[in-house]
């Protein structure tokens, strides 16, 4: 990557620029009619982030083989408890996260830059420590704009974003707090983070005050989903059912859950078959946040759409997505604790619920704009040609830089967060 490749990077950007008043007033669309509830409740993810895991710091020792087919049965069991049908919520729960048997409570390494490793996926801050160098640049704005010295990354991975962050602010972040679910990737990140000693601590819980700068790369796609599917008349919930043959199959059933799009005419908009995602679970997490941030900012960095994107007619699957070995399938149910499970951000809901408590959307925009606003050409002109060509990718709108979106919330005090400085989109949602 030379020099005309990081200025042409730049200049694909342009488009993104901030709209002017006549096309944003255009653009802009009545939120209240959309406030309303879909059923948020603080389920699963933060009952654990308030200390309910009972998998204690233990990692699973348990071979991959014998801890899928302990995880089957455990499903199973489930299922059958459930009355033959478990919403696909709780099997995404269980599958990810049940304490020695979920894909991030055993001891496998899941991040990493190439299937060689051993890993499934890659993310920013394995791609270059460029990543958390720019990201550092917003953050420290944030610290300075709420007079706080703590950093709390939600789901800190590898630990990876969290070195990269220390680094860079220095004395600004005094103290660094990760909340994370799982006992395997805690012991992992103890072990990277060792040289910075006292200045990082693992909560065991949501702080019930939270004062500083908050952080979450590839957090909210991992927590669990509703799933639905219009069946030309009605909305059906889909879930999930061991028919007896050892593998696991879906089974739909009516619901008065619907996706928060407002569709006057759903047999007219969704086409029969049409499945998508809700995410009661992502929203409580927010406005759980908003309730106990009393000063500070929140950014968090994912691949998702607005709503009206998100809900499109033609996006007729859904996102629902899973990774094993930096490959990519649409099957939840095959192999389960064996692969990630994601699902895409539905940046409004996020935006919307964290509104609903009281915080301020400062910004929303993609992962290329934002690392642009805060620094990164700059950084990229110093760099070495093998960190820029990693680094392109986290730009490059055909790999993460137009996919992934980055939402800037806060709370108690308010500043022009430099990451939405240009091509800010807060109006799409």
């Amino acid at each position: 990557m030379v020099d005309s490749d990081i200025e042409a990077v730049a200049r694909q950007l342009e488009r993104d620029l901030a709209p002017d008043a006549a096309r944003r007033a255009s653009d802009e669309r009545d939120r209240a009619r959309r406030r309303r509830r879909i059923g948020w409740d603080h389920g699963f993810y933060n009952d654990r982030m308030n200390g309910a895991d009972a998998g204690g710091d233990e990692a699973s020792s348990v071979s991959a083989g014998d801890a899928r087919d302990a995880l089957r049965a455990w499903i199973t069991h489930e299922i059958a408890g459930a009355g033959g049908w478990l919403s696909f919520d709780r099997f995404m729960t269980i599958a990810l996260y049940e304490p020695g048997l979920g894909y991030y409570a055993r001891d496998d390494r899941q991040f990493g830059l190439l299937p060689g490793s051993g890993s499934d996926f890659v993310t920013a801050p394995e791609l270059s420590p460029l990543f958390g160098r720019t990201l550092a640049a917003q953050v420290a704005q944030a610290l300075a704009a709420s007079a706080t010295d703590t950093v709390y990354e939600f789901g800190a991975g590898s630990g990876a974003l969290a070195a990269q962050l220390l680094d860079a602010l220095g004395e600004r972040a005094r103290r660094y707090a990760i909340v994370e679910l799982s006992a395997a990737l805690r012991a992992r990140q103890r072990e990277r983070l060792a040289r910075f000693g006292e200045r990082v601590q693992w909560l065991d819980a949501l702080p019930h005050t939270m004062r500083g700068a908050v952080v979450g790369n590839e957090v909210l796609d991992a927590m669990p989903v509703q799933l639905l599917c219009w069946s030309g008349a009605r909305w059906l919930e889909r879930g999930v059912i061991a028919p007896g043959n050892g593998l696991f199959a879906w089974d739909d059933r009516p619901t008065t859950l619907a996706p928060p799009l407002a569709v006057a005419a759903p047999q007219q908009h969704f086409a029969p078959g049409y499945v998508t995602e809700i995410h009661p679970q992502q929203c409580a997490f927010v406005a759980t946040l908003a309730e106990r941030l009393q000063c500070g900012a929140a950014f968090f960095i994912d691949y998702g759409f607005p709503e009206a994107e998100y809900y499109h007619p033609q996006r007729r699957g859904g996102t629902l997505m899973c990774h094993r070995a930096h490959r990519a399938d649409a099957d939840p149910l095959a192999d389960a604790g064996a692969k990630d499970i994601t699902a895409h951000v539905n940046f409004t809901a996020i935006a919307l619920a964290a509104q609903d408590a009281g915080m301020e959307v400062l910004g929303y925009t993609s992962q290329a704009r934002f690392l642009i606003n805060c620094g990164l050409v700059e950084m990229l002109h110093a760099a070495s040609l093998a960190t820029r060509t990693h680094a392109r990718r986290l730009i490059d709108e055909h790999e993460m830089g137009e996919l992934f979106k980055v939402i800037g919330l806060a709370r108690g005090c308010s500043f022009e967060a430099i990451g939405f400085a240009a091509g800010d989109r807060s109006h799409t949602l």
